[in-house]
């Protein structure tokens, strides 16, 4: 009965001490089976993941490089920047104390590691269990690249999941020195400085490879905290850090004793706390990015890439148009302005002012659309040189009603002055004669200008109406330039060009200014409306008071309407455009033109100061004769005055003036005069 109640009873539990070595040398194995198992397991997981991560491309490092707009001299026009400008710098060019130093400050086992630091690791992990939150980070330098080029600053476990991931694929696709290089062009330094380069100029006034000992461990030291560590905002506490950074230096034995010693009692002069200072050329700016946008390139990569971009702008040039509007506009109150100018061998610009306020409007004026007024009408007398017309066709000068298909037509010169005579070209063009003006249009039809414009380089819209004679179809500075331009240029069209070249961060061209030049009128066609233009400037003429400021050739054509003023104008180095009036269209105050010509006088003055005067040559093809200016005919020895003028060959007058009779001589006869005549009887 008890052998029964026995075997009913469930088998005591076997006593591990006394198990037999069997026993034990079986669960062994089978404890070492599962732990090969596990690591075998574990090992192919992280080969397999390793693998992915290296098939995985990165994104792009967004470092956020500053852009810098440059002139034709290699002058800093403006940066281009996200609110980080930074100047990049290359691993090799630093000193080895700011490497040192932050390795020291930041890593160091950063070399050792693997993008990871475990006792930094264990030790945040102690940290944050005990706080039950995220609040303390293992930042090794490869982490903190990681969080700064990719990720946001939050403390949570999903973001500190996503910066283990690219902490690896940064290890992987980069080598130690790439990471440092990285890490060192984007950390924050404080004041707005991003990277070590810009860090060692705001806080010394140096470039980063000039950087002593001293130097570079108080810059290693602000970017754990920039504010709480800047020797600009807390002098003792960034002396005591840098300090302790120079300590550790000699525990790892980068430096030693003697050399920290020096760099302790060295004293730190800094430089003057950076002021902001505002864009120059500040329209030309805004252009170039837009030029830059056309050209294909990525806003991102614009505004961020560390790009270089050489423009065709002269700063000097450019300074001098800006003083020449506010010196002309300062009590002007809304009147406005705006001024081009272009090399007309090459089409680059060397100017441009769209306002005399950018802070206040930063519309830019060379692209608003106005009545050009007569400095159209070069542009008319170019297409009527092609139909046969020469600078001494006549036309009356006096009121006069036109009838054309549209109706009939009367238009005005300015203040109802008139020569009631017949003028030449010449003579229209000098003193801006609107009847003459129209008699041409109607004469060599509507249209031949409109295709002259278009030639020479003109966008906007033109209406083929007899009033376009007189500019009434709206164009703008940037138009005009272009047409003075190719005059200047012997007829050749060249389109304005901005920008030379745009070179990445390594160098490399991304984009290249490629002219493409185009005669649009012949080189004595141009030279013959040169000859006529300048007597714009001479005595007489609508821009006698320019001649005064300016002792050389130049050529143009002054333009008004009751609401705007211009002057285009020209030397065989530079074309220049001026606009004056209001943005809405309000009436100019009496006198306007004369602001125009004092901008426009006193800037080419002073852009073209050092150059020696240049005159315009004649090219083949035309031919100059004596002309009387009553019959335009050629001038005879009895004409009382004779005018030279500049012609196509063959179409220079061939009739010789007979309209004045040979002088009578009205003196008493000599005394030899007397005894011929007796002697002859």
């Amino acid at each position: 009965m008890g052998d029964e109640l026995n075997r009913s009873l469930p088998p005591e539990t076997p006593d591990w001490e006394h198990l037999p070595l069997g026993k034990w040398w079986s669960l062994g194995r089978m404890f070492l089976h599962w732990f090969g198992f596990c690591l075998i397991a574990g090992v192919s997981l992280a080969l397999i993941a390793l693998l992915y991560l290296k098939s995985k491309p990165l994104p792009p490092p967004q470092l956020g490089l500053t852009t810098r707009i440059l002139d034709s001299r290699g002058k800093l026009i403006d940066t281009l920047d996200r609110g980080e400008r930074r100047d990049p710098v290359q691993l090799k060019e630093l000193p080895k104390s700011i490497q040192e130093a932050t390795l020291t400050a930041e890593d160091q086992r950063f070399y050792e590691h693997w993008g990871f630091s475990p006792k930094g690791i264990l030790r945040a992990v102690w940290i944050n269990l005990k706080k039950g939150q995220v609040s303390q980070g293992a930042s090794t330098i490869t982490q903190q690249l990681a969080r700064n080029l990719y990720l946001t600053h939050d403390r949570t476990w999903s973001r500190k999941w996503r910066e283990a991931v690219l902490t690896t694929q940064l290890e992987i696709h980069f080598s130690k020195k790439e990471i440092l290089e990285m890490y060192l062009n984007k950390i924050y330094y404080g004041h707005g400085a991003y990277g070590i380069e810009r860090a060692a100029r705001i806080y010394f006034g140096k470039p980063a490879h000039d950087l002593t000992l001293a130097e570079s461990a108080m810059l290693a030291g602000i970017p754990r905290g920039p504010r709480w560590y800047s020797p600009l905002n807390d002098p003792d506490r960034a002396k005591a850090r840098q300090e302790a950074i120079l300590d550790r230096m000699v525990r790892s034995g980068r430096i030693t004793p003697r050399e920290a010693k020096a760099a302790k009692e060295e004293v730190l002069v800094y430089a003057d706390p950076p002021r902001p200072q505002p864009a120059q050329a500040p329209y030309f700016r805004d252009y170039v990015i837009q030029e830059a946008g056309r050209l294909g390139l990525d806003e991102s990569l614009l505004q961020n890439g560390g790009l270089k971009i050489y423009t065709t702008l002269d700063l000097k040039m450019q300074e001098e148009a800006e003083t020449a509007i506010r010196k002309y506009l300062k009590n002007s109150g809304e009147l406005e302005a705006s001024l081009i100018s272009i090399d007309p061998r090459n089409g680059q610009i060397r100017a441009m002012v769209g306002g005399k306020d950018y802070g206040r409007s930063q519309y830019n004026r060379i692209f608003g659309q106005r009545q050009p007024g007569s400095t159209f009408k070069p542009i008319l007398y170019l297409a009527a040189l092609e139909q046969g017309l020469t600078p001494v066709s006549r036309f009356d000068s006096k009121p006069t009603t036109f009838v054309y298909q549209g109706g009939n037509y009367r238009p005005t010169n300015y203040r109802n002055r008139y020569a009631n005579r017949p003028i030449t070209m010449a003579e229209a063009l000098a003193t801006s004669d609107n009847i003459y003006a129209v008699h041409t249009h109607l004469a060599i039809g509507e249209e031949k200008a409109v295709q002259m414009g278009r030639r020479l380089g003109i966008g906007s819209p033109l209406k083929p109406v007899p009033s376009l004679a007189l500019g009434t179809s709206a164009v703008s500075p940037y138009d005009m330039v272009q047409v003075y331009a190719s005059l200047a240029a012997g007829g050749i069209h060249h389109p304005p060009v901005s920008i030379l070249r745009i070179e990445d961060a390594e160098g490399n061209i991304l984009s290249e200014s490629r002219p493409s030049p185009e005669q649009v009128i012949t080189p004595a066609e141009a030279f013959v409306m040169t000859r006529m233009l300048e007597g714009v400037f001479a005595p007489g003429g609508t821009a006698n008071r320019v001649k005064q400021m300016l002792s050389r050739p130049v050529a143009g054509k002054t333009g008004s309407t009751n609401w705007d003023s211009w002057l285009s104008g020209y030397t065989p180095r530079l074309a220049t455009t001026v606009w004056v009036g209001f943005d809405r269209g309000k009436t100019l105050p009496d006198g306007a033109s004369r602001l125009t010509h004092g901008i426009w006088g006193s800037y080419m003055r002073a852009a073209l100061k050092g150059i020696p005067p240049q005159p315009f040559q004649p090219p083949a093809g035309v031919v100059k004769a004596k002309v009387d200016p009553e019959t335009g005919e050629r001038a005879g020895p009895a004409c009382p005055r004779s005018v030279d003028h500049w012609f196509l060959a063959g179409t220079e007058p061939k009739r010789t003036c007979g309209a004045h009779p040979p002088p009578v001589d009205s003196s008493p006869p000599s005394l030899w005069q007397r005894f011929k005549k007796w002697w002859t009887g």
